[in-house]
């Protein structure tokens, strides 16, 4: 599940699009991956001599991959086109290891609990097999205009 599949779920694009394949859908847990781009424009100024992926973007990864969770959620209850879902809370960021150009990250999301319009999700980044970040967050739904 590709380009077309995320594109159609979520609202992000490039540049600021850091999921590039979903693997793995299950009723509240979602898989993706993105192969960092070695020729990003921000490696050359965020440590540019030992250039790091910034947690930040970690993070947002991880916060497209619960995106797309609750829209295959939504999808699910044949109600897909009540919102986008928008951050409201990010919760216990950690960052245990740098992630660099041209590494594949797996992005790992799961749905810890709903209640009304509030969605609470917790995730994490792994490369070469271990945990970079992982981030409980909030988000609500966001009526499209």
């Amino acid at each position: 599940m590709e380009t077309d599949y995320i594109h159609s779920r979520i609202p992000h694009r490039p540049p600021f699009l850091w999921l590039d394949r979903v693997l793995e859908v299950r009723e509240d847990a979602l898989l993706a991956e993105k192969v960092v781009p070695v020729d990003l424009e921000l490696f050359r100024g965020h440590y540019p001599d030992h250039p790091i992926m910034p947690g930040v973007l970690l993070c947002e990864a991880v916060f497209q991959a619960g995106a797309l969770l609750i829209s295959e959620q939504l999808g699910r209850n044949g109600d897909r086109n009540t919102g986008v879902p928008v951050l409201t809370r990010i919760q216990g960021a950690r960052f245990k290891r740098e992630v660099g150009p041209g590494d594949r990250i797996e992005i790992h999301v799961r749905l810890r609990e709903r209640l009304g319009p509030a969605w609470f999700l917790k995730g994490s980044v792994r490369v070469h097999g271990r945990v970079a970040v992982t981030v409980e967050f909030g988000c609500t739904l966001k009526a499209e205009e």
